[in-house]
């Protein structure tokens, strides 16, 4: 793809995404610490809207079902930099299928059970280095390095990366905030893609001259076959791209976004803190609530007519509002209260149907377990001074995260 290419691509998404929440009250409820208002009012104006230009913005759960298990739908994501489709995330149909049965063994939740002990040592070790002070950006210091050190043991890549890696993340999904042109956000992202490319083109060099591979997860893909063929260099990176950013951006956004809601509502707090059987249930309902994987897309190739009744032309381009969705009533009793001991709760955090997030177990156990150590802890914490936190979009969280406790 080339720098032209990409510079369009980010335009026709900015525009979907405006013409969806235009007007300058929308903008600001969803940089603000509770947008749900919005999303609520959006709608009860209406499940879908046809937003103009072959754009069309789902709201209801139904719809989003929908779409998401249609044949004639598809995700169509581009692995960054390139015009290659993601893997899986970007593929449809058999091909998409083949790959999910090759990744999915590695992240269902027996799995990535053993990995709850290295979750909760680092948790510890990270609130060790300012637990004293009783204050700290809790999103720079906790939220943001624990699920990408956790990322760089599972893929067995060096610690001392750490830092490059964070860098590379916020290259790549954090640029899109303040007064930065659209082109100098796309050269960031491009210079982001060259850095992470010469990175594993280097790490594969190395292990490919080994004896054995290792026994870590890229060791697991350069020993695989799909339809009896050895994975390609240019398919080992598109995978390892998407991992990087499902695996470095979403859970930190998560942890933020159920600790800043926490600070702002003790009774909340001081339940989990009296009752540490409590959390499970805890995060799935502040996904649902604060859906930090805000929307996404999708691309029509056949004409549909969603459940709601609207008939959308092949060619189309679809938003999807998974945060409106986790708010429908007729998919959830009394969805603007938050009930910590919801069950069922079918939210759609991690999507639904074919692209259902890959990684959603590895990231319960993360949130899950990181949020029990910050519990136990620090059960007595609070916003640390009066300035109102501004949050990122999609995925959204506060990127300053400012705590003080006792």
């Amino acid at each position: 793809m080339s720098l032209d290419e990409m510079q369009e691509m980010m335009r026709r998404i900015v525009e979907l995404s405006g013409r969806s929440f235009g007007t300058p009250e929308q903008v600001a409820a969803r940089t603000s610490a509770c947008p749900q208002a919005l999303y609520a009012d959006l709608l009860a104006a209406g499940p879908a809207r046809d937003v103009g230009n072959g754009y069309y913005s789902l709201l209801s759960m139904e719809d989003i079902h929908y779409v998401n298990r249609h044949p004639g739908v598809e995700q169509g994501s581009k692995y960054l930099g390139s015009d290659r489709r993601a893997i899986p995330l970007g593929l449809d149909g058999e091909l998409h299928r083949t790959y999910r049965r090759l990744l999915d063994p590695i992240f269902t939740a027996k799995a990535v059970a053993p990995l709850a002990d290295s979750v909760r040592r680092l948790a510890h070790e990270l609130i060790d280095g300012f637990i004293a002070d009783g204050r700290a950006d809790a999103y720079a210091a906790w939220c943001e390095p624990l699920p990408s050190t956790v990322f760089l043991s599972i893929m067995g890549l060096p610690m001392d990366d750490l830092h490059d890696f964070i860098h590379f993340k916020t290259l790549t999904l954090s640029t899109g905030e303040g007064d930065m042109s659209a082109e100098e956000r796309t050269r960031l992202r491009m210079e982001a893609v060259t850095w992470i490319h010469g990175y594993f083109n280097r790490n594969l060099d190395e292990r490919e001259a080994e004896p054995t591979q290792r026994d870590d997860i890229i060791g697991m893909l350069l020993s695989a076959e799909v339809d009896g063929h050895r994975l390609s260099r240019q398919d080992v990176l598109d995978i390892l791209g998407l991992f990087m950013i499902a695996g470095l951006d979403t859970v930190a956004s998560s942890l933020a976004c159920i600790l800043s809601y926490f600070a702002g509502h003790p009774e909340h707090r001081s339940a989990v803190v009296n009752d540490p059987a409590l959390v499970r249930t805890a995060v799935e309902e502040l996904l649902r609530f604060e859906s930090p994987v805000s929307e996404g897309y999708r691309f029509v190739i056949d004409d549909i007519v969603l459940p709601s009744g609207m008939a959308v032309a092949a060619g189309s381009t679809l938003h999807i509002s998974w945060a409106a969705a986790n708010l429908d009533p007729a998919a959830f009793d009394d969805p603007m209260t938050v009930d910590l001991t919801r069950s069922p709760n079918p939210h759609i955090a991690f999507a639904s149907g074919y692209h259902r997030c890959l990684g959603s177990h590895l990231a319960r156990l993360e949130l899950v377990t990181a949020l029990e150590v910050w519990h136990e802890r620090i059960p007595d914490y609070r916003l640390d001074g009066a300035r109102e936190l501004t949050y990122s979009v999609n995925p959204r969280a506060p990127h300053t995260l400012p705590l003080a406790w006792s």
